[in-house]
C-alpha cells in the first residue's frame, strides 16, 4: 500500500499520512489481524513479564499501551511493539542487583528504566541520529530474520509437543532438551497443533483474504475441548487480570535515575536495532519505505508514556509483527485493534481466554516463522555474490548462537568488512585508444600497443587511507613494466572521494614523475574531489593547466611535452595527433616498438 499525498502536519502527526487510506476494506483486514494478534500476545506477554522479573500482568499491560502509541507515531504499517525476550532479559539483569524481582521496588525501577529509555530514543530520533541503521544492509536483515525465525520456531516446539524443557537455554541446548524430551511427547497437544497448522495452511490456499490464523486458533481450541483439555495435558493460558493498565509513577530519585541509566541506554539502543531491523525485514515483503528516525520517535513516545501506565520497556516484536503482516493488516490501525482487543479480552472475557490452548498458538507461530524466511532473496543473494552470501550466513548463525542484539552487530561488522575490502581495492587500469573506434575512445586490452612515453590510467573507486596502498602498488607495477612512460594521465571520473592520505600519495607520484622529466595530469576530475584538493592547496602543486575536461585537449597538450627524438623512432603512433609528428622510418626499423602498429599515411 503506497502513501501518495502526505498531510502537511504529518511531520508531527505521522498517522495523518496514512489515515486517508483507511476504508471499509482496510478496517476489516486490520480488525481481524488485530484480534488474531491479541490472542497471540496473551501467553507471550505473561512469559516475557516473568523473564523480566515482573508480575505476569505487566507483560499484558506492555502489550496494550505501547503498540497504540508506536503505531500512530511510527512509520511502519505493520510493526507492532510490545514486550520482547531480549528487552526482558536486559530489564531483569539490570535491575536484579538492586531489588528483588517481583517486588514493588523492582517494579518501580523497571518503570524508571522504561522512562529513561524512552527519553533516550526520543532524543536520538529528534536529532535524526538513526544513520547507524543505514549500516544494517538488506543481506544482514535477511540473515537476521531467517535466524530469528528458526529461534521462534524452536521456542514453540515445546508447546506443540506438550513437553517441558528448561527456560533460558541456548539454541543448541533447546534442541538437545527437545530430543531428550521427545519420548514424553503429548499426542493430544500435537493433534491440536497440527490441526491449527492444517487449518491455517488450508485457509491460506482456499480463502487467502480470510483471517485463517483466527480460524486455526478456534479450530485448535474446539479440538482441545473435545479431547478433554487440561485433563489430557493440554496446557492453557491460565487466569488473567480483568482490568485495564493502572496509572503508575516511575521512581525519579537521584539514586534510581543513576542506577537505571546504563540499562536504559542498552534498552534504547537494543530497541532501535530490533525495531528498525524488524520493520525493514517486513518492509521488504510489503515494499514500504521506513523512516528510521520517525520509528525511533514512535518507540520513544511509547516507552515514555507507557512508563506512566504500568508498562515496562517495549520494542518491535518479531512474532507479532510477522503475524500482523501475514494476517493481512493494511495500516497501523491493526496495532490499535490488537491493543483494544486485548484490553477487551482482559476486561470482559478473561475467564474464556484463560482456556485458550497453548499448542494452538504454537502452531500459529510456526506458520509465522516459516513465512519470515525469504527463500527468494536468499537464492538471489547466493547467485549474485558469494561474499554477500557469506555475510548472510554469518548473521544467520550469529542469531542462533549469540543474543539477538549482538547478532545484528556481528552482521553489521561483517558487512562493513566486506564493504571496506571492496573499496580498499579500486580498479586501476591501463587505457589506450581503440583503433577501430571513429572517436578513438579509450579501451582496456592487454595486447594493445601503448605510447612509450605516455601512460593513460583509469581509477574507479575512492582514494582514501584504506585504498592508498593498493593504488600506489598498482601504479608502481605499471611503472616497473614501462619505466619510460614518465607522463601519466589519470582518468578521474570514477573517483568519488579522496582524503589526506590519498592526496599525499598523488603528490608523491607527481614528484616522482616530474623528477624523471614527466608529469601527472587529470582528466574529468569530479567537483567534490577538486574542492578537497583545492582547499588542501594541492591544486596549486598540480597546476590548473594540468587538469582537463576534454580528452582531445589533454592528449594534444601532453603529446606536446613528449621527447620528440623518441617520437621520431616510435612506430606505435596510437593517437591521431601522432600523424603530424616527425617520423624516421630507418630509426624505427632499428628500434621497433613491441606490439606496435603503424598508422596509415605515415611517411
Amino acid at each position: 500500500m503506497e502513501i501518495r499525498n502526505a498531510h502537511p502536519a504529518s511531520k508531527f502527526f505521522p498517522f495523518l499520512s496514512w489515515f486517508g487510506l483507511v476504508d471499509k476494506s482496510t478496517l476489516k483486514d486490520d480488525f481481524f489481524a488485530g484480534i488474531t494478534n491479541a490472542f497471540i500476545v496473551l501467553p507471550q506477554g505473561v512469559a516475557f513479564a516473568m523473564i523480566a522479573g515482573l508480575p505476569p500482568e505487566y507483560g499484558l499491560y506492555t502489550a496494550i499501551i505501547p503498540p497504540i502509541i508506536a503505531g500512530l507515531f511510527g512509520s511502519s504499517m505493520h510493526l507492532i511493539s510490545g514486550p520482547t525476550t531480549s528487552i526482558s532479559i536486559v530489564v531483569f539483569s539490570s535491575i536484579s542487583p538492586y531489588a528483588e524481582p517481583g517486588t514493588g521496588e523492582f517494579i518501580s525501577m523497571a518503570l524508571t528504566m522504561t522512562f529513561l529509555a524512552g527519553l533516550t530514543q526520543l532524543a536520538l530520533g529528534a536529532a535524526r541520529m538513526c544513520a547507524v541503521v543505514n549500516f544494517i544492509s538488506h543481506t544482514v536483515v535477511i540473515g537476521f530474520t531467517s535466524g530469528a525465525a528458526i529461534l521462534i520456531a524452536t521456542s514453540q516446539l515445546k508447546h506443540c509437543l506438550g513437553v517441558d524443557i528448561p527456560k533460558g537455554e541456548s539454541f543448541v541446548h533447546m534442541w538437545v532438551n527437545l530430543f531428550h524430551a521427545a519420548p514424553e511427547t503429548n499426542p493430544y497437544a500435537v493433534a491440536v497443533a497440527l490441526l491449527t497448522l492444517g487449518v491455517v495452511i488450508a485457509m491460506k490456499k482456499i480463502r487467502p483474504r480470510w483471517p485463517g490464523m483466527l480460524f486455526g486458533m478456534v479450530a485448535g481450541g474446539v479440538l482441545a475441548w473435545l479431547l478433554g483439555g487440561e485433563s489430557q495435558g493440554i496446557r492453557v493460558v491460565g487466569s488473567l487480570p480483568s482490568h485495564l493498565p493502572p496509572f503508575s509513577l516511575p521512581d525519579f530519585s537521584a539514586a534510581a535515575l543513576s542506577n537505571m541509566a546504563p540499562g536504559a541506554i542498552a534498552v534504547a539502543m537494543m530497541g532501535l536495532i530490533e525495531s528498525i531491523s524488524i520493520a525493514r525485514s517486513i518492509a521488504t515483503k510489503s515494499r514500504q519505505r521506513i523512516d528510521a528516525n520517525q520509528e525511533l520517535i514512535g518507540k520513544g513516545l511509547s516507552n515514555t508514556v507507557g512508563s506512566f501506565f504500568s508498562c515496562y520497556a517495549s520494542s518491535g516484536s518479531f512474532t507479532r509483527s510477522g503475524i500482523n503482516y501475514a494476517a493481512g493488516a493494511k495500516t497501523p490501525l491493526a496495532a490499535v485493534f490488537a491493543a483494544v482487543s486485548l484490553a477487551m479480552i482482559l476486561f470482559f472475557v478473561a475467564p474464556l481466554a484463560a482456556y485458550l490452548p497453548i499448542p494452538a498458538m504454537g502452531g500459529i507461530v510456526l506458520v509465522v516463522a516459516y513465512n519470515l524466511i525469504d527463500m527468494r532473496h536468499i537464492r538471489a543473494i547466493f547467485r549474485a555474490s558469494k561474499a554477500e552470501y557469506a555475510v548472510l550466513l554469518v548473521t544467520f548463525f550469529a542469531t542462533l548462537t549469540v543474543k539477538l542484539e549482538f547478532a545484528i552487530y556481528v552482521g553489521v561488522i561483517s558487512s562493513l568488512i566486506l564493504y571496506l575490502n571492496k573499496t580498499s581495492k579500486p580498479m586501476v587500469l591501463s587505457r589506450t585508444p581503440d583503433p577501430a573506434s571513429p572517436t578513438r575512445s579509450f579501451m582496456t586490452t592487454p595486447d594493445m600497443p601503448e605510447c612509450p612515453q605516455f601512460k593513460i590510467i583509469r581509477i574507479d573507486g575512492s582514494i582514501y587511507f584504506g585504498s592508498v596502498n593498493h593504488v600506489e602498488h598498482a601504479l608502481q607495477e605499471m611503472d616497473e613494466k614501462t619505466p619510460d612512460q614518465v607522463h601519466a594521465l589519470i582518468i578521474s571520473m570514477g573517483v568519488n572521494f579522496i582524503d589526506l592520505a590519498g592526496m599525499e600519495m598523488l603528490m608523491h607520484e607527481l614528484e616522482r614523475r616530474r623528477a624523471k622529466g614527466g608529469g601527472l595530469y587529470f582528466y574529468r576530475l569530479k567537483g567534490g574531489v577538486y574542492s578537497v584538493l583545492k582547499k588542501g592547496g594541492y591544486i596549486d602543486v598540480i597546476g590548473e593547466e594540468n587538469l582537463f575536461h576534454s580528452k582531445g585537449e589533454a592528449i594534444r597538450t601532453i603529446i606536446g611535452k613528449l621527447d620528440m627524438d623518441k617520437c621520431r623512432r616510435c612506430s606505435s603512433r596510437i593517437f591521431t595527433e601522432c600523424a603530424n609528428l616527425p617520423y624516421d622510418k630507418d630509426l624505427a626499423a632499428t628500434a621497433p616498438e613491441k606490439g606496435s602498429f603503424p598508422l596509415t599515411g605515415l611517411p
